[in-house]
Parts: structure tokens; sequence; C-alpha cells
């Protein structure tokens, strides 16, 4: 996702909370006269920080028991209650990393804290979840991958204001050439052409499961003010 944001102009960083234990809300109140929480660790000060100069927010997690780590949820506790008032209007998006189920209810759990504070949510053309247990997994989900750099070119082009004219051809064309490499088919010049008129500008195109086996399909997003239109409409035969 952030190789997207950084194709599409967007900068990003990437903070993990460590391993460390994590302090928790304890419902004083005192954010709402400061403006920042009292426990005054490292970790919160850094994350509200960057949230605070940050122009979207993407809060990833790994699934514990179908929910976020609980690490996570103590810190996003503390950030949004005390850090509402900069939050608001900001676009997010969670991510969620599973070995198997649960990515769902996490998903939906990380989606609440920007719901509740006005936050425009991001989506893709799937819900946000990769899948892998050990280290090195999730990157050869290829489905999951595609969902990320989907989510990321999605944050871009909200980030930039919502002017579709301004969007360069190069990222409404959502890698579509390097989804179809990865699964050892090939595109020619005719598929590309046929791909290009049937979902002109400002459209997000890409390759997508369909039945058991691999087709070429798109997945048109039409993009207006107010409006999100998904329209799947499957392209006429095969790749390679």
């Amino acid at each position: 996702m952030a190789k997207a944001l950084e194709a599409n102009g967007a900068e990003a960083e990437i903070v993990s909370i460590g391993t460390k234990a994590v302090q928790g809300c304890i419902a004083c109140n005192k954010c709402a006269e400061t403006g920042r929480c009292v426990f005054n660790d490292d970790l919160y000060n850094t994350i509200w920080e960057k949230a605070k100069d940050a122009d979207g927010i993407v809060v990833g997690s790994p699934v514990y028991y179908a929910g976020p780590n609980g690490s996570l949820c103590a810190l996003l506790d503390r950030l949004f209650y005390s850090a509402s008032s900069f939050l608001r209007y900001k676009p997010a998006a969670a991510v969620a990393v599973c070995r198997r189920g649960g990515a769902c209810a996490a998903f939906d759990r990380l989606n609440k804290y920007f719901t509740i504070n006005c936050m425009p949510v991001v989506n893709s053309q799937y819900w946000n979840s990769v899948h892998g247990l050990k280290p090195g997994e999730a990157s050869q989900d290829a489905e999951g991958l595609q969902t990320m750099r989907t989510l990321g070119n999605d944050m871009a082009w909200i980030l930039r204001s919502g002017n579709v004219m301004a969007i360069p051809k190069a990222s409404r064309v959502t890698h579509v050439e390097d989804i179809a490499k990865s699964l050892d088919l090939v595109l020619t010049e005719e598929d590309m052409k046929a791909i290009d008129q049937a979902f002109p500008p400002p459209i997000h195109k890409y390759i997508w499961p369909v039945g058991s086996s691999w087709e070429t399909t798109a997945i048109s997003v039409s993009f207006r003010p107010r409006r999100h239109c998904p329209l799947f409409r499957p392209l006429s035969g095969r790749c390679g």
C-alpha cells in the first residue's frame, strides 16, 4: 500500500507500536482540558504528533481472537479520545492481517474509530485484509496484495481532493499488467486497448478472480461527489 501511495505522489511513513506494554485509557477526561493524554509516554506522543501532521491515516493490525491487537486498541483509545479535533475529516483506512479468519471483525472494530470521529473511510475492491501466519506468507497472498494496492490508489485519489481530470492515466489503470504478470497471464496490446475502451477515465481497472479461474475482468469504480458506485462488468475472453 505504501508503494502505491508513493507511486501516486503521496509520502507514506510506517510507524510500528513495538512490543512494549502500552498504557490504556482510564477515563480521567483530563485530555478534554489539555488536548493530550496525561500519560506522557513516548509512543503516544510520537503517534499524536504524526497523526496531527498527516493528511490521511491507515491503521493496520494482526488479528487476535477476531479482534485487533490489544496494545494497538489501548493506544487508539487514548489517541482518538484526545485528538479528535484534528483527526476529524481526515481520510482513514483499516487493514487486518490474519491466518485464516476473524479479519472482518477486526476490520470492523478499527473502522469504528474513524466512523465515530467524522473521518471518511477509504475502501478498496474488497475488504482490507491479507492472509498469512509466518513471516513472508502474507506477501504470497496475491489477491490481498492487490487489495492493498487498490487501497493505496484510492487513498491517494482522495488526498488529491478528487480532481479526476488531473489524475494521470498511469494511476487510473491500477496494476493491470503487474497482477497479470504475477499470475503468468499475458496481456497483449489488443487486450489493453479493449480495457481502455470499455473503461475510459476516470476508472480504476483490476484483474479479479471469477469462478475457479482468473479471467480478464474489470471492476469499474466511478467516483462522483458524495457517491461511490462500484460497477462489475466482465470483459469478454481470457488473457493469454
